[in-house]
């Protein structure tokens, strides 16, 4: 008789277990959705820091399962050039490459666009299958946050007021401007591997473009990220975002769902990058830039030397972006559910360190730029610094002499003495 309760029980927890993994999801669902997100590879290529690339044909990629986008016809390249200011900054000429790891271990041919396979452990390390590859739903707690001209910022650089909202599970650290018509921004941005405390967790260095009211705002956004729960791995890597709801229940993370139109062969959404900076040795830039079609309205991103990797197509995707961005942001944002509370989280923004520290110690963003509708890169006129917790990461834009274009220094620790 005990044996058969014993077996009772047994079949039981397996019947369970075969249908609910960690409390999330079934098997069936997870299989589903991989068949969804890793389409059929014409060339596969196998990286050495453990990813599997697709090559997809560029037709059958994620995007297309977009319902507004079945008949879209894609964009090979911009339509646009734009020209720039040639003020510098004192770091041009001191400008290193980085690449992708996976390019040492092939490259996919024309017609095709790189993917990163999804794999059942990504899928189980997600907090539920249908959150997989989101930011999490931003927790507000206030709007109306007002920064202000900071004392000891160079009268040369303009600066004015602001609402910002005041963010429970996220802290951040920007250089921000407002208007009416921006159509594109860009940085060079310091490619660091700060420490990331908890699996749930990530931090981001990047770039947003944003519009639309503050509850339910649409957000274009790109740059670097650490984000084990997602990547399974603490490398560093380069990724693209996009809501049209403040991560409510729309966009995701590089091509995960279906959005991002990618007609690049040669950049990798999601794939980690190489090399990265050293204290007070060798830096590393990441070029992002991010920019409306205006013959389109299609918001293409740019990696590297001017690269078009892909497009949004606001069109059919967005609707305040479909015109022009009112907010860019540039900077980093640690997400967890142990910021702005103690104690606090130890993931470190930018390069770990505090934007005091400058360059060689300190995370920078340079050759900052916005485009409105002249179609000319420049320095935005009017420019605020913001910090969430400025005892746990900082902010400071930082020009060495005149002539020559700020540079905006951000970061942090996370807890330490003052930020406990």
């Amino acid at each position: 008789m005990a044996n058969f309760i014993f077996r009772v029980l047994l079949t039981l927890v397996l019947s369970y277990l075969c249908n609910r993994v960690n409390g999330k999801a079934n098997f069936k669902e997870i299989d589903e959705k991989l068949k969804q997100l890793n389409k059929p590879a014409v060339k596969t290529i196998q990286s050495e820091d453990g990813d599997i690339i697709d090559c997809v044909d560029i037709y059958k990629q994620p995007a297309f399962d977009h319902h507004a986008l079945k008949n879209h016809i894609i964009q090979m390249k911009p339509s646009f050039d734009l020209k720039e200011e040639r003020l510098s900054s004192k770091n041009e000429s001191t400008k290193l490459a980085i690449f992708q790891t996976w390019q040492r271990s092939g490259s996919c041919p024309e017609g095709t666009v790189p993917i990163r396979r999804i794999r059942r452990e990504d899928l189980l390390r997600a907090k539920s299958v249908q959150q997989f590859g989101r930011k999490p739903h931003e927790v507000v707690l206030k709007s109306n946050t007002t920064i202000e001209h900071k004392d000891g910022q160079l009268p040369s650089i303009n600066t004015t007021a602001l609402a910002m909202p005041v963010i429970v599970n996220r802290s951040a650290a920007t250089l921000v401007t407002v208007g009416y018509n921006y159509i594109g921004a860009k940085a060079d941005i310091n490619v660091w591997t700060p420490n990331v405390e908890a699996q749930d967790e990530y931090t981001t260095a990047q770039i947003w473009l944003k519009a639309g009211p503050g509850d339910n705002f649409e957000s274009i956004e790109s740059g670097w990220t650490v984000n084990p729960q997602l990547y399974g791995d603490k490398r560093t890597r380069l990724f693209a975002h996009w809501t049209k709801d403040s991560y409510k229940t729309t966009g995701c993370f590089d091509v995960t769902c279906s959005g991002f139109v990618q007609t690049s062969s040669q950049y990798l959404l999601g794939g980690s990058i190489e090399p990265v900076s050293t204290e007070f040795g060798q830096q590393y830039d990441l070029t992002v830039g991010i920019y409306m079609d205006p013959n389109t309205a299609n918001w293409w991103l740019k990696i590297g030397k001017d690269i078009p990797v892909g497009y949004w197509p606001a069109s059919t995707l967005l609707f305040y972006l479909n015109h022009s961005s009112t907010l860019v942001e540039w900077g980093g944002q640690v997400y967890s559910s142990n910021v702005k509370k103690k104690p606090h989280t130890k993931t470190g923004m930018g390069s770990g360190q505090f934007a005091s520290g400058l360059r060689g110690n300190a995370c920078y963003m340079d050759n900052i730029a916005i485009v409105d509708f002249s179609m000319q890169l420049k320095y935005p006129q009017w420019v605020g610094t913001w910090a969430d917790e400025q005892y746990c990461y900082t902010a400071l834009n930082y020009q060495e002499g005149y002539g020559t274009l700020p540079i905006f220094y951000f970061g942090g620790p996370g807890q330490n003495y003052n930020c406990p």
